[in-house]
């Protein structure tokens, strides 16, 4: 949520600006805008509630703003309702100072109060603009930049990743840094700080990563890094490895559609450096075999789709070590008093590596002594840098909002976790061993042969757009992959969608149940399958219109019940969520584009999710 981005060098800076803004745009935003500092000039700010096309136009392409420094920022509101004046940059009283910044200000109500007190008048709901307005208080008094940054920066309480401009030191900028993602790039006569990587790509990869309680000084020809005793600090360089291709659509409609069609050569990705000789191999990990042979309980700690991801891992993981697992999400972890102890193996996913849930339960479980393992996609970012251990995905940059090929390399990367566990603990046959990496290995192609077709997909969300509400029903893996499936559908296509476990419908769900109701029955989990047949049927009882998906040896014994029947190739059992999880992916993809939704960046959303 929210894009950061800052320029210095010796070119016109609003242009620069708002191409990577662009670039920031799949992390979700509701407002934009850009400041520009030039010693003709002065000041200048430019925002606008709405896509950033809007302030392209306000700009004439950034061509109206001089200056060669300046910062830019898109908003998703927290604080206040999407508007001109809640948008950032917000610019302090006597317009000395312009800030953007993501994150939340905790006590922003206490500082206002502060200030207002002082004879300050704020225009803005958010917090933000107390960043500003108490930064100006201090440099009045002062005249030092960097004295007012420090002095404001230890009044805030929360989260930042800050941008600041000041009028008069228009050859440079400062950002800081404390629970919100920022990082610093180095061009050829030029500078950048950004939230993402894939802002810069196109005029940097040498990166490095600011870490909290620092602030840096940012211009073109050089970035100064301090830390928060206002000791100087040399930071290590990155080079980032991604084609910028990569972060482009390549021809396709959606960013989504692309990264659903990538996701069979990223899980080979995942997969292939990590089988050798017939064995799982993870090089990167440092736990001993004692620690593994150990293990008193398992912890799974995620946030929307990876917390799916959890869900599946805690089904597989108890069967593959008989070992305890629990699942949690990260917002509730965090404040359950968790059973954390030395003993425990705590397992961190986040796509981003930048989730505040995620990030705080990761420090709540080190602080009581377990061990953290943590599953991320961005190379050196936050929860890979604080964890005791990291496997990264590898799936390359992911800029639709909707997860696809990052929730699948995060599943098959779990997987041979506890393939790799399992030998250690001598919790697995050699036979069933070699079975599940055979068809670890297979997964990738099966993958490729599920997409080669999607028209049957198409048609049946053409049949179904129209339904207000779906209901997606399983038993065990299936139930798991129905949490995904449905989450998929709602998050892109604005459909009530809810996943039930099936043997639960007797319950209480199924008196949801009339006719012409859409269910999506999910029958890939061949153990349970005729369980699976028998929840159809009662569905079916009470009028609804079904949808299944199983595999393709079931699949016969589906069709002389259910009309409309999608099937992936079988595999190990417990790999089928990986296949399964395709079709249901391209399903709410059309369903999406029959609706005409905004499917890369869906409303009220964002990629990265760096407030609570």
């Amino acid at each position: 949520m929210c894009g950061i981005v800052g320029f210095a060098g010796s070119e016109q800076a609003a242009p620069i600006l708002l191409e990577g803004l662009e670039r920031l745009e799949y992390r979700g935003y509701d407002s934009a805008g850009v400041a520009v500092v030039s010693p003709e000039r002065g000041l200048q700010v430019r925002k606008s509630k709405g896509r950033l096309k809007v302030l392209e136009a306000l700009t004439d392409g950034g061509r109206s703003l001089d200056g060669c420094v300046g910062i830019g920022h898109t908003r998703w509101a927290t604080h206040g309702e999407p508007n001109d004046v809640n948008s950032h940059p917000h610019l302090s009283q006597s317009g000395r100072i312009a800030v953007v910044h993501n994150g939340i200000i905790e006590n922003y109500l206490e500082l206002k109060e502060f200030l207002t007190s002082q004879g300050t008048v704020f225009c803005s709901d958010t917090d933000t603009e107390v960043v500003a307005q108490l930064m100006d208080y201090y440099y009045l008094r002062s005249g030092d930049l960097m004295d007012a940054v420090y002095k404001t920066l230890h009044r805030l309480e929360g989260a930042y990743a800050l941008g600041i401009l000041c009028l008069e030191t228009p050859d440079r900028f400062i950002a800081a840094r404390k629970d919100a993602p920022l990082l610093l790039g180095y061009g050829e006569g030029c500078s950048f700080i950004a939230s993402d990587v894939t802002a810069l790509l196109r005029h940097t990869r040498e990166v490095s990563y600011m870490e909290d309680g620092e602030v840096a000084v940012v211009s073109a020809d050089e970035i100064v890094v301090y830390d928060a005793m206002g000791r100087r600090v040399e930071k290590e360089h990155r080079i980032v490895d991604w084609d910028v291709s990569a972060a482009e659509k390549g021809g396709y409609e959606h960013f989504m559609f692309k990264e659903i069609m990538e996701q069979p050569e990223a899980v080979r990705k995942t997969i292939s450096p990590r089988i050798r000789d017939g064995r799982v191999v993870f090089d990167e990990l440092k736990l001993g075999a004692d620690f593994i042979r150990s293990l008193e309980r398992i912890f799974i700690v995620a946030c929307g789709s990876s917390y799916h991801v959890g869900v599946v891992g805690k089904y597989n993981l108890e069967r593959l070590l008989r070992v305890p697992v629990e699942v949690a999400l990260a917002s509730e972890f965090r404040y359950a008093d968790p059973l954390v102890g030395p003993g425990s193996l705590v397992i961190v996913i986040s796509q981003s590596g930048e989730t505040l849930d995620s990030m705080a339960a990761l420090r709540l479980a080190k602080s009581l002594g377990a061990t953290v393992l943590s599953i991320v996609n961005v190379v050196g970012s936050s929860i890979a840098r604080e964890s005791d251990e990291v496997l990264y995905t590898w799936a390359g940059p992911e800029i639709a909002v909707a997860t696809t090929k990052a929730y699948s390399t995060q599943l098959v990367l779990l997987d041979m976790l506890g393939l790799f566990f399992a030998e250690t603990r001598g919790s697995v046959s050699s036979a069933d061993y070699a079975l599940l990496l055979s068809e670890l290995q297979a997964l990738p192609a099966r993958m490729e042969s599920v997409l080669e077709d999607t028209e049957k997909i198409k048609y049946l969300a053409s049949r179904y757009f129209n339904h207000d509400s779906v209901f997606y029903i399983g038993r065990n893996l299936d139930y798991a992959l129905g949490l995904e499936s449905s989450l998929k559908l709602k998050e892109i296509s604005y459909v009530h969608s809810e996943a039930y476990a099936s043997g639960e419908l007797k319950h209480g769900t199924i008196s949801l149940i009339e006719p012409g109701t859409l269910v999506v029955a999910l029958g890939t989990y061949t153990p349970l399958f005729d369980k699976a047949l028998s929840n159809i049927v009662e569905v079916q009882s009470r009028g609804a219109d079904v949808l299944a998906l199983t595999t393709e040896s079931r699949a016969q014994d589906l069709r002389r019940t259910v009309e409309h029947v999608l099937t992936v190739p079988d595999t190990h059992p417990i790999l089928e969520p990986s296949l399964g999880i395709i079709p249901m992916q391209l399903f709410a993809y059309y369903v999406a584009l029959q609706r005409g939704c905004d499917i890369d960046k869906p409303r009220n959303l964002a990629k990265s999710v760096t407030v609570e």
